[in-house]
């Protein structure tokens, strides 16, 4: 019945951008991904843990593992997959498709657009966390010294595949962390959207069918309306990156899985957002409340020198100031120039909500 409904009601979606065009569908895998590459893979890249559970699924054609987890986002697997991508004899019409996370679609996307100068490449996400963001808006890249995509490009994969069954198995925690951007995406655009997340937490959790198109699809929905925008983050597209700059500050400090981390900064900003004038408090305590429903923390204990030296090294930044990102109201955000002391000055007196 699932796969009947699905059917009689598809989302798509369209990226038209400087570096291609990519189409973004709710759908079935495999079964809906000759549509997408009718002559099949080039070269499959997935997540080991993936491929282990779903390997009866996979199209044939020459694969390469990935390990699971952020370590794979590196520039020692970039090399790895540009050896794999020579000894396949890869071209640049070679279609390298990426199934796993958003650590898999991250590594293979930025390996794919920078081996020949740019091969294509399309995305079947099995993460919520992939589905609902980090496949979404041609963004590729690795960590480097420990910091978050500091090495990368702008890319737009051919297609992007989500499949909402593949999140069935997913552990609960990797549900949360999703769980995490779809909060985000609502809270800086979609204020009917965080209603319905308020409304529908518990089925929301349980991964129901019947929420499962719509909590996906608002994400896509206000992710690519953006990019579709601002392809290249000049401008408006920096309201994505609500919660990141504290988070990946999070991220790379304690070692805190991304979600959860994004879930702090989220807090975190948006107490800051109450500390500089820009947000009722009861709108903020809306945020934590919806966090912690659904699991995430939203405490943050990161002192000043840390969260300073971190930020100073965030890639958004320009002679000192950060394009900030803080709420004015739930479903409204603003990208405000924040110099680091103005930062720093604010996180010292945080309101406790």
């Amino acid at each position: 019945m699932r796969r009947q409904a699905r059917e009689a009601a598809p989302m798509n979606w369209r990226i038209n951008g400087p570096t291609g065009d990519c189409r973004i569908a709710l759908g079935r895998f495999p079964q809906d991904l000759a549509e997408y590459c009718p002559t099949g893979p080039a070269v499959v890249v997935a997540d080991a843990a993936v491929y282990a559970r779903y390997s009866s699924l996979f199209p044939r054609a020459p694969l390469v593992e990935l390990p699971p987890g952020e370590a794979a986002k590196s520039l020692d697997v970039v090399r790895q997959l540009y050896d794999k991508f020579l000894a396949f004899e890869c071209d640049r019409g070679s279609l390298i498709l990426a199934v796993g996370g958003g650590v898999t679609c991250d590594v293979t996307g930025f390996a794919a657009a920078t081996y020949l100068r740019g091969m294509p490449c399309g995305y079947v996400p099995t993460t919520l966390l992939a589905q609902a963001d980090a496949a979404i808006g041609g963004k590729t890249g690795v960590n480097f010294h420990g910091y978050k995509n500091l090495v990368g490009a702008f890319q737009q994969p051919r297609f992007v595949l989500c499949d909402p069954a593949l999140l069935k198995t997913l552990p609960a925690a990797e549900v949360r962390h999703g769980l995490a951007e779809v909060v985000k995406h609502a809270a800086i655009a979609d204020a009917d959207g965080f209603r319905f997340l308020e409304s529908e937490t518990e089925r929301i959790l349980a991964l129901d069918d019947a929420v499962l198109p719509r909590l996906i699809g608002d994400s896509i929905r206000i992710k690519t309306a953006i990019v579709n925008r601002d392809a290249r983050e000049s401008g408006e597209r920096r309201l994505l990156n609500f919660g990141h700059t504290i988070g990946h500050a999070l991220e790379k400090t304690p070692g805190a899985p991304h979600g959860e981390a994004i879930a702090r900064g989220m807090a975190a900003t948006a107490r800051l957002s109450v500390r500089l004038g820009s947000l009722p408090a009861a709108d903020a305590a809306r945020l934590l409340a919806l966090l912690e429903r659904f699991g995430l923390p939203t405490q943050t204990a990161l002192p000043r020198k840390v969260l300073l030296d971190a930020l100073a090294k965030d890639k958004k930044r320009l002679q000192g100031t950060l394009h900030f990102v803080l709420l004015e109201k739930i479903g409204q955000a603003v990208v405000r120039p924040l110099r680091l002391e103005e930062l720093a000055a604010a996180w010292d007196d945080l309101p406790q909500l």
